[in-house]
């Protein structure tokens, strides 16, 4: 008797409990690589993004891209290296960013704000950021598609405002990172304003 009123007990969080279900399973969200799988220093980042944000700002990392998960972890790795170790931030400055090879990995994530624009931007905007340069090509079709199925995510989540703005980050004053020819990929977004 003690056996099977074990077993009941056990049972009953999992009885009409919602337990929230991790993005990855939410219809419509992309798979996202954790930081803990492309082995991310711990974040020292505290300050909370103020949600639901009203800006999406795209950018590209302007370095080396990656086609391969272990290639884009390793560029993960460095970049969050650069931003730490060499340019004193408390993390890699995105919210996500986006490989060759369609993953989207999880940097500060969906609810730490970054530090890829200004101190009036980031506390209202998502920085997205495709690794590699991409002045003069395109990203790969899959990477596209991954940035689309990630803001379809957010706005399923409450994360983004249902009419929030993307903009090419050198569309920010102050900002210098020209993104060329992924600019013209964003332009063909609904929600672009340039």
């Amino acid at each position: 008797m003690a056996h099977w009123l074990f077993l009941l007990l056990a049972a009953l969080p999992a009885l009409g409990q919602n337990t929230p279900k991790p993005q990855n399973m939410i219809p419509g969200c992309p798979d996202v690589v954790p930081r803990s799988e492309w082995r991310a220093l711990p974040s020292r980042c505290l300050r909370p993004l103020n949600l639901p944000v009203e800006y999406v700002l795209v950018s590209h990392t302007a370095g080396n891209p990656c086609f391969s998960p272990s290639e884009c972890e390793q560029r993960m790795r460095a970049i969050q290296n650069d931003h730490v170790q060499i340019q004193g931030y408390c993390d890699i400055v995105y919210n996500f960013l986006i490989g060759e090879d369609g993953l989207v990995y999880e940097g500060r994530g969906w609810s730490t704000q970054g530090a890829h624009a200004d101190p009036i931007l980031n506390p209202t905007s998502l920085g997205i950021s495709f690794i590699g340069n991409f002045r003069n090509r395109a990203p790969a079709p899959r990477a596209l598609r991954a940035l689309q199925s990630l803001l379809r995510c957010g706005t399923l989540l409450g994360i983004l405002s249902s009419r929030y703005i993307i903009r090419g980050q050198e569309e920010v004053p102050g900002l210098e990172f020209p993104t060329g020819r992924l600019k013209a990929e964003l332009q063909k977004l609904p929600q672009y304003q340039g």
